[in-house]
């Protein structure tokens, strides 16, 4: 019914009222119709992220034996990611963070080295145009999705580079007019099919949305975000960054993530090798980025 914003712009209406206000600043609108489908619908791109994909080797993570980490990545562990690629690649912490945590999630799952594996990027295309495509106080879902593959071994072996570049190309499409418009006439003509799910990550930005500037009449808060990552039918496959201020007061974002234990293992290994040059056969001494996960 609502994506992000939408329901950050919720809130924040209803914070007004409770600091006393008559009536919302921004006046909620319907306008749905200008989300329809084309007449006649035309699809023209592939949207990979709908493929029906059989889970022939039971690749959906399993339910059982999950654990839940959030991880810390301030200023010192973003300039150390950014150490890895050429200074001459130009991207978002959000593109750079993602293709990062993608990889090391990838390798702690140990698929097959052919297997495709793959990464979303869950975009809002609210106030991604000008001029815009909806009113301000739409409320509604405005989100499409850009989807990167690669075969494990290539994702794994190469630098981090390589999946930076996978996932700022498949941005780079998806947030185009074209892309959102073949999108809605793909839901039409589909019958608006779930994503596919199979070695999938899906990934969303918070660190923007506002939840750091709500107040309710006792001042802004503290936290705003997912107390878990991918929680509820498919638990482990989505995560998302929150902007978070840790004791020390450092701003950072926090990145939670569900996985079995044996993989949350491996995946803290490969976050301390790469951040922190640990060797993997050394035991892991308290990562400065998985410590936030007793204070949420």
């Amino acid at each position: 019914m609502s994506d992000l914003p939408g329901l950050v712009q919720f809130m924040n209406a209803v914070a007004e009222l409770a600091r006393g206000a008559r009536s919302p600043s921004i006046q909620p609108v319907w306008e749905r119709h200008l989300l329809r489908a084309r007449d006649p619908p035309r699809v023209t791109f592939e949207h990979e992220e709908y493929d029906t994909i059989a889970d022939t080797k039971g690749t959906v993570i399993p339910f059982e034996d999950m654990v839940h980490k959030s991880f810390f990545f301030g200023p010192s562990e973003i300039a150390a990611i950014r150490q890895l690629i050429p200074v001459n690649q130009k991207a978002t912490t959000f593109e750079i963070l993602s293709a990062f945590v993608w990889r090391c999630r990838t390798s702690a799952l140990q698929p097959e080295p052919e297997e495709i594996v793959r990464m979303m990027c869950v975009i809002s295309i609210q106030n991604l145009f000008n001029p815009p495509l909806l009113p301000p106080g739409f409320y509604g879902n405005t989100i499409v999705f850009s989807m990167v593959t690669s075969t494990a071994a290539k994702l794994c072996i190469n630098p981090i580079e390589y999946a930076l570049e996978l996932v700022k190309n498949s941005k780079s499409t998806a947030t185009s007019q074209e892309y959102v418009k073949s999108t809605i006439d793909y839901m039409v003509i589909k019958g608006r099919p779930h994503f596919t799910v199979v070695r999938n990550f899906v990934v969303s930005d918070l660190t923007r949305v506002g939840f750091d500037k709500l107040d309710y009449g006792w001042g802004q808060p503290a936290y705003g975000g997912l107390a878990k990552a991918g929680v509820g039918a498919i638990p482990g496959v989505s995560s998302c960054h929150i902007p978070f201020k840790n004791r020390n007061g450092e701003k950072g974002i926090v990145v939670p993530i569900c996985l079995p234990k044996n993989a949350m293992d491996l995946f803290v290994k490969e976050l301390n090798r790469l951040l922190y040059h640990v060797p993997n056969h050394l035991s892991v001494v308290a990562l400065r980025a998985s410590s936030i996960s007793s204070s949420l």
